[in-house]
């Protein structure tokens, strides 16, 4: 079990992050396991056929028996949304003695693999390299898609977190996550440590969770299961070209189309080449009928598409431009 003190002081610097690695990693328990992964069945099938010519038993390698992985391939994210290239940097500037230390506690009581052994300057940038070419091959291609449905449940977890405060928030991250008297607790976790108050929080929603989980060396921040997974890789059937700008006008289709992943009025108006007053005046009607959310992350508040704004949207493709806004 782990234990994570929260203060009053770390409760308000709970933040939220999206990270490209940490879901090119996570993706790996997938292809390592994919009968546990049923959907992302349709992914997979789309992936393996691309892995020739990659470092494929590194890859694998990086999950152990007990499906950990060696915590200095997913360092927390300094910012909301890191690009992976930096996420990258930081993972080639490890330290040759923390790189042999995370991978040896992944494989505690374990047999470790030989590729995994030797040189641990050698080791770390192969992993690098590898996990790089993976990226491009496996993930970049939808990370469009996956990142609209992480910024999804982070706008579904702003609006717990203003609504109902922490407990609400905390109460349904996963069944494994318990908040009680200040303190998180993480169970089980195959080892049992304490982190005290004073370093805020950190958290990460995952495609490839199947509980929360902390990282053994970088706590506190907890890594989730994101919710609408089951909706990514869906195939809806798009309606009639300008079928949505017939329904609700270019100015509002572009709107929707421009909401693939969640943004603020002044974001918008900034992408369409429009003023934020129209921009909120068009926003209000959508939220009116249902086609988007709201929440305040921070400071800002985030506008998203609802799911039945995701549908509507699909067919906004050629209805696009900000004529009349």
């Amino acid at each position: 079990m782990i234990e994570i003190e929260l203060g009053v002081e770390d409760l308000a610097r709970v933040r939220f992050a999206i990270s490209p690695l940490q879901e090119t990693c996570h993706s790996l328990w997938a292809l390592r396991d994919p009968g546990d992964f049923p959907l992302h069945m349709r992914w997979m099938r789309l992936v393996r056929e691309q892995l020739a010519g990659l470092d494929g038993e590194l890859l694998l390698a990086l999950v152990s028996d007990r499906r950990w992985l060696p915590d200095f391939i997913t360092p927390r994210p300094l910012s909301r949304v890191p690009e992976m290239s930096e996420e990258l940097a930081t993972v080639r500037a490890t330290a040759p003695a923390v790189v042999r230390g995370d991978i040896a506690t992944a494989y505690q009581d374990q047999r470790m693999p030989a590729v995994l052994r030797g040189d641990p300057v050698v080791l770390r940038d192969r992993i690098a390299d590898a996990l790089e070419a993976y990226w491009h091959v496996a993930l970049e291609p939808h990370w469009r898609r996956m990142r609209a449905v992480l910024e999804a449940d982070i706008l579904h977890r702003a609006q717990q977190l203003t609504n109902g405060g922490a407990e609400a928030l905390f109460a349904d991250l996963h069944p494994n996550l318990r908040w009680e008297a200040g303190i998180l607790r993480l169970h089980p976790m195959g080892t049992r440590s304490r982190v005290p108050a004073g370093g805020g929080l950190t958290l990460c929603p995952t495609l490839f969770g199947r509980k929360a989980t902390a990282p053994i060396g970088e706590v506190p921040r907890v890594d989730y299961p994101a919710r609408g997974v089951a909706t990514l890789w869906e195939t809806v059937a798009p309606p009639p070209a300008d079928a949505l700008a017939a329904l609700v006008g270019r100015p509002k289709a572009a709107l929707l189309a421009a909401l693939d992943t969640p943004a603020t009025t002044g974001t918008l108006a900034r992408t369409l080449g429009v003023t934020p007053s129209a921009v909120s005046q068009h926003l209000a009607v959508l939220a009116a009928c249902g086609l988007v959310s709201r929440a305040r992350a921070g400071r800002s508040v985030l506008y998203a598409r609802s799911e039945l704004g995701d549908r509507l949207a699909a067919g906004a493709g050629d209805s696009g431009g900000s004529e009349g806004a």
